[in-house]
């Protein structure tokens, strides 16, 4: 059984998570890049810059050195975003052991290369498909830390890995259930954060309901056709880690996608947003590489373009929502005559 986890990033999920873990009895050891923090979190037990009001337990704590974290860790987690994890796991590449699992918690797509978490692990680490895990689903981190009942998903190529990880985090309250489809889980966890940030921004513009439900019905098929065509089950991106965590994402004000979208909606610039949301939005960057991944396997991704306009191209809400009405019409379906086809994703 796993007694000691290494989970690396102090911001808003990682610290949850290692609530989590430490609740399902482990020993955890939290790395943070900040010595400040860190000496706050072992002096108080609370995260005051992201969960002020979040008592950690006893077994939980904190240190800025990468190396102590992974002493006696079997299995590592990464809540770092996106954007950094190649640099930091480069940095980090002498720390691990042949034995060491990895655990991505991180919901993007690595811009310029437009991999999956898992490949940048994988290339960085040398760790094999049976030793990279991902974890993804509706896990709001304020609702974690409330101990309210949730679920997610663990994905691994090997059973007995993804099974390791999910007795590693079971708890009362955190109900963890198993998969092999590694690529589905990251598509619906990367894909989930640029819908939300479109829903946002028509949450901002006050829109109602009707968009909301429609963004969030068109953005799960943009989902399952990306995913298909990179080969994923679309059976996963109808459960936990794709439905699920689009659902939540989409419709809750603790997300930090949907409130930057919601800035944007209301007229502020990327930069205001980005100034006012403080935490990352990880769809902010990831809806490039997404784009990219659609352009890659010749799959439309109109939702996708629209939050790329908005937000990289500098055009406005307005514009981008009249430009998606305006499409042509056609059948609703997930692909060519309402099926899922790799590649075929005409159907938008």
């Amino acid at each position: 059984m796993t007694s000691r986890v290494a989970v690396y990033g102090a911001g808003s999920w990682g610290t949850a998570f290692s609530l989590v873990l430490a609740d399902a009895g482990r020993e955890v050891t939290l790395w943070g890049r900040r010595p400040k923090l860190v000496d706050a979190i072992n002096a108080t037990g609370v995260n005051g810059d992201y969960l002020p009001d979040v008592q950690l337990p006893d077994s939980v704590r904190a240190t800025a050195d990468p190396a102590e974290a992974a002493r006696e860790a079997d299995i590592v987690v990464l809540a770092v975003s996106a954007q950094y994890a190649r640099p930091l796991l480069e940095s980090w590449r002498e720390l691990w052991t042949p034995r060491t699992v990895f655990v991505s918690l991180m919901k993007g797509v690595e811009l310029g290369t437009n991999q999956l978490m898992s490949e940048v692990i994988a290339e960085t680490t040398g760790a094999g498909p049976d030793r990279i895990a991902v974890l993804s689903g509706p896990n709001l981190a304020r609702e974690i830390v409330q101990r309210m009942p949730a679920a997610s998903v663990v994905a691994c190529a090997k059973e007995a890995t993804a099974a390791r990880v999910q007795d590693a985090c079971h708890t009362p309250y955190f109900r963890p259930y198993t998969n092999h489809d590694v690529v589905g889980c990251e598509i619906g966890g990367a894909i989930k954060n640029v819908i939300a940030l479109a829903v946002g921004v028509t949450d901002g513009m006050g829109l109602g309901d009707n968009t909301k439900a429609a963004l969030v019905t068109r953005g799960l098929a943009e989902a399952t056709r990306l995913g298909a065509a990179m080969g994923a089950d679309p059976l996963t991106l109808a459960g936990l880690a794709g439905m699920g965590d689009l659902v939540a994402t989409c419709s809750s004000t603790l997300s930090r996608n949907h409130s930057f979208g919601y800035r944007l909606g209301r007229g502020l610039t990327v930069d205001q947003a980005r100034e006012q949301t403080r935490q990352t939005a990880e769809g902010v960057a990831s809806c490039k590489s997404i784009r990219a991944l659609g352009l890659r396997h010749t799959v439309e991704l109109p939702i996708t373009e629209a939050v790329v306009d908005i937000i990289h191209g500098g055009q406005t809400p307005k514009d981008v929502v009249e430009a998606l009405m305006s499409r042509a019409t056609k059948p609703e379906g997930l692909g060519r005559g309402g099926t899922v086809e790799a590649g075929r994703g005409s159907d938008a």
